[in-house]
Order: structure tokens, then C-alpha cells, then sequence
């Protein structure tokens, strides 16, 4: 028990550490940039802190973004890179949107079209992921070029709709398509713009695959595939069926993210429409080690790096790119110093 209290105690040293080394590195680029760090450090925390309004932005980027994350945890625990997470957010999106429209002007209720709209969206991240799987299982290609080749369809599909059959009356326009009736929208909290349903949509799904990681046979075998497939296959574990249903599982919390952009957020189809949630999610679960205990918090932070940096251009006529570079600087030293506490230690 001892041997066990010093070793967290160890570990917790080396992530703190690589915690001061990201921000050592983001500091010196702003050195180099001839800009004040510790202004940029509060002009960062007050755009996503300073106001309730300010709060509400960081909370509905942290939905999409902690949805995201949570179906990578299911892929990443199978041992799988999906890297079509990202495209398949824009498929949710589209089958939501495709929903929407075909029944707006019907005598449909709105409550009804928005879950049909919703669910629609987890189908079409289930579509997407299992085409990635089905590339991967039977056909051999490795999950991240066959991701990647996914993202790209989906984008250009997105602009083909954009820009063709579902383009603005007159002509197409990158600002999306005609927005949907305000009564096909999600309902907000008063004046404020996040929607207390797409909050309790992600708190669930978290909580969820929390406890389907921790506590279920499912979770366990998806593991056991992850960490050694051969022994995985001696114990008479399917690994083909194990991951396409990871990936299945995984589509099925991006299309989720898809969906309620559009009935949360942009209440129609935009070219961006992933917010490149997809990718970003992918550095927050390296960042906590597959730890879903951790995606919440860590979501939350990223999603305030994104809407707190938007104050940099404004005031400090910084890029608010920086936001990114702390945000992979903080991956990189994590990972290094994982590293580095394996060779001086040994794994444990």
C-alpha cells in the first residue's frame, strides 16, 4: 500500500512537470513574438471567464468537444486510432440536417423532429465509423489512412450539399444552408446560449462509457483486445467483433456531437460544421492516458483555451492560435514525460 502511495505520488510529480514544461514552451513562443506572456495568460482566461455569457460559449464548445472525446475512449481502449472521428461529426450533422429539412414544413411537432433530427444523427456517425471499421477489419486498412480518406469525402460531401442540392435560394453561400425555424432548435437557458439538454446529453454519455469501461464484461474485453490481441483471441475474444463495435459505439457519440451542432449551435449546415472537435478530442484523450475520469475536466479546459483565446487578436493583436500551441505542447510533454518516467522507472 505504501509502495503504491509513493509510486501515485511519483507519477503525479512527472505530470505536473510536463504541466510547467508546456507552459515554459508557450511562454518562450510569446517571448519570441515580443508579446507579454502573463498578459496573454489573463486576456486567455478572462475571454472564457470573465462573464456568464462568456461561460455559456465555453459550455457549448465543451459539449461537442467532451462527446468527441467520449467515444474515442471506446476506440482507443480496442487499441484503435480513429481518426475519422472527425468526419464522422459531419455525418452526424448531415443526417441531422437532412432530417430537419425533409420534415420542417410538415404537420410533424418540433419536439419530435428534433429527437428524430438527433437521432439521426447518431445513425449517420454509426454509418461513417463502420465504414472506417468494415476498411479496417475486413480489409485491412489501417484505421488512420482509412480515417483520413473519410474526413475528406465527408468535407467535400459537406460542400457539395452546401453548394448544390441544399444550397440558399439564388445561389450557395460558405455561410451554410437556409437556417432552420427557431422552433427546431434546442431550448437555452435564459439569455445565455447553451442548452441545459445537450449538457445533460454529454454528462450521461460520460458517465456511461465510465462505467461500461470500469464495470462491464464489454469494457473488459475491449482491454483485453486493445492491450494483446493474441491472448485476447486464446481466451476466446472475437477482435474483429470487438472493434467494430468500438467503432460503432465511437460513431455513435460523434454523429451525437454532428447532431447537436446543428440543433444546438448553428441550427443549420455549415462548411466547418466539426469545429474540428474531431482532432482535438484525439489530443484530450492521450492527454488523461484513456482515463475517462478525466474528460470532463480536461474538455472543459481545452474549451476555455479555445473561446478565452479569442480575446488575444482583440486586445493583444496575438493570433489566437496560441490556444493550439499550448494545447499540443501540453500532449507533447505529457507524452514525454511518460516516457521518461517509464525508462527511469519501469511501466507499473
Amino acid at each position: 500500500m505504501k509502495d503504491r502511495k509513493h509510486s501515485r505520488w511519483i507519477n503525479f510529480a512527472f505530470q505536473i512537470s510536463a504541466i510547467i514544461l508546456a507552459l515554459g514552451f508557450t511562454t518562450v513562443v510569446l517571448l519570441v513574438s515580443h508579446a507579454p506572456p502573463f498578459e496573454a495568460y489573463y486576456q486567455i482566461l478572462v475571454g472564457a471567464f470573465g462573464s456568464l455569457t462568456n461561460i455559456s460559449s465555453v459550455l457549448v464548445a465543451w459539449v461537442p468537444l467532451l462527446l468527441a472525446t467520449t467515444g474515442l475512449l471506446i476506440s482507443f481502449a480496442a487499441g484503435l486510432w480513429n481518426i475519422g472521428v472527425e468526419g464522422q461529426i459531419v455525418l452526424g450533422a448531415i443526417f441531422t440536417t437532412a432530417v430537419l429539412r425533409y420534415l420542417q414544413n410538415t404537420s410533424v411537432p418540433a419536439f419530435l423532429i428534433i429527437l428524430l433530427g438527433i437521432v439521426a444523427g447518431a445513425l449517420g456517425g454509426i454509418f461513417w465509423a463502420s465504414l472506417a471499421g468494415v476498411l479496417k477489419v475486413y480489409g485491412g486498412v489501417n484505421e488512420i489512412f482509412g480515417g483520413l480518406g473519410l474526413n475528406f469525402v465527408a468535407t467535400a460531401l459537406t460542400l457539395w450539399l452546401i453548394f448544390g442540392p441544399w444550397k440558399r435560394p439564388g445561389i450557395g453561400s460558405m455561410s451554410g444552408t437556409v437556417p432552420f425555424p427557431s422552433r427546431l432548435s434546442l431550448p437555452t437557458l435564459a439569455n445565455f446560449s447553451i442548452s441545459p439538454w445537450s449538457l445533460l446529453i454529454a454528462i450521461v454519455g460520460i458517465i456511461l462509457i465510465f462505467i461500461v469501461l470500469q464495470r462491464t464484461y464489454f469494457g473488459l474485453r475491449l482491454k483485453a483486445v486493445g492491450r494483446n490481441m493474441r491472448a485476447a483471441f486464446l481466451l476466446g475474444i472475437s477482435a474483429n467483433q470487438q472493434m467494430m463495435l468500438a467503432f460503432i459505439v465511437n460513431g455513435i457519440f460523434a454523429g451525437l456531437a454532428g447532431a447537436l451542432q446543428v440543433v444546438a449551435v448553428y441550427h443549420r449546415l455549415i462548411p466547418a460544421i466539426s469545429s474540428g472537435y474531431g482532432y482535438l478530442g484525439l489530443l484530450i484523450a492521450m492527454l488523461i492516458s484513456y482515463q475517462a475520469v478525466w474528460a470532463a475536466p480536461i474538455a472543459l479546459f481545452y474549451a476555455a483555451l479555445n473561446i478565452g483565446s479569442i480575446r488575444l487578436p482583440i486586445v493583444l493583436k496575438l493570433d489566437s492560435n496560441l490556444a493550439g500551441v499550448l494545447q499540443g505542447a501540453l500532449v507533447l510533454f505529457v507524452l514525454l514525460m511518460e516516457g521518461v518516467r517509464q525508462r527511469l522507472l519501469g511501466k507499473e
